[in-house]
C-alpha cells in the first residue's frame, strides 16, 4: 500500500476524524528504518530494532480510538513502550497536549527523540527507563497508552493511581487489548478485545 490506500483502508474501518487526521499529517515512513521504507504504509508491524516493532497502523488507530483523545483539548497523556516515537506523535497531532513516552532500550529513545525534534514536536518528552510502574513523577495523566504488553490485567490496573479523575488506560495484556475507565477515585469499568500481538514489556532487571 502507498500512504494514499493506507489512509482510505483506516477509514474504511470506521475510525473518528481526528484519528484520520492525525495519520494524514504525521507520516509512518520517518520512524522506520530506511531499509524499510518501502514497507513504510503497509498495514503490519515493523522492526524497529532491537527486538522491538512499530505496531501495525490499524492496531495503533484502534488503541487510540479506545482512549477516547479529544482534538485540540491539551489532554496530558503517558504512553508506556514508546518505541520509534509514532505514536507519540500522533497523540500530539491529535489533543495538541503534553505527552510523554517512556521507553527502556536506550538507543529508541534517543532516536525517537531526534525524529520528533526534527519534526518539530515540541511537546513530547522521552524518558529512558522502564515503564513498569508508570511515570510518576509527571502524572496525574488524562490517558495512558501501554504499547508493550503487560504480563497480567493487574499490571495495567495498578497505573490507575496515576489517571486524573474520569480518565483512561488503555494496555496491551498478553493477545488483548484492555479499556480501564477511572471515576470518583475507582476502576469502574474494564472492557477486553482480544486478538492482538505485542512486544512484552520489560522491568529494569530483566534487560
Amino acid at each position: 500500500m502507498n500512504k494514499i490506500q493506507l489512509i482510505e483502508y483506516l477509514k474504511n474501518q470506521g475510525l473518528s476524524e481526528g484519528i484520520i487526521k492525525a495519520f494524514e499529517k504525521v507520516d509512518r515512513k520517518n520512524f522506520v528504518p530506511e531499509e524499510y521504507h518501502f514497507e513504510a504504509y503497509e498495514d503490519y508491524p515493523i522492526s524497529i530494532g532491537h527486538g522491538a516493532t512499530t505496531s501495525q497502523p490499524y492496531t495503533i488507530a484502534f488503541m487510540l480510538e479506545k482512549l477516547e483523545l479529544k482534538p485540540n483539548s491539551k489532554q496530558k497523556v503517558l504512553e508506556i513502550g514508546s518505541g520509534s516515537g509514532y505514536v507519540l506523535a500522533l497523540i500530539s497531532e491529535i489533543t495538541k497536549g503534553k505527552v510523554y513516552g517512556v521507553e527502556i532500550i536506550k538507543e529508541l529513545a534517543k532516536r525517537s527523540k531526534e525524529t520528533l525534534k526534527k519534526l518539530n514536536f515540541e511537546d513530547i518528552a522521552v524518558i529512558n527507563k522502564s515503564g513498569f510502574k508508570g511515570l510518576h513523577e509527571c502524572a496525574p495523566y488524562d490517558r495512558i497508552l501501554v504499547s508493550a504488553a503487560c504480563p497480567n490485567l493487574e499490571t495495567a490496573k495498578k497505573l490507575s493511581n496515576q489517571l486524573k479523575e474520569e480518565g483512561i488506560i488503555v494496555a496491551s495484556v498478553r493477545h488483548s487489548i484492555f479499556q480501564i475507565k477511572k471515576h470518583k477515585r475507582k476502576i469502574t469499568k474494564i472492557e477486553e478485545f482480544p486478538g492482538f500481538a505485542f512486544v512484552p514489556l520489560v522491568e529494569e532487571d530483566k534487560i
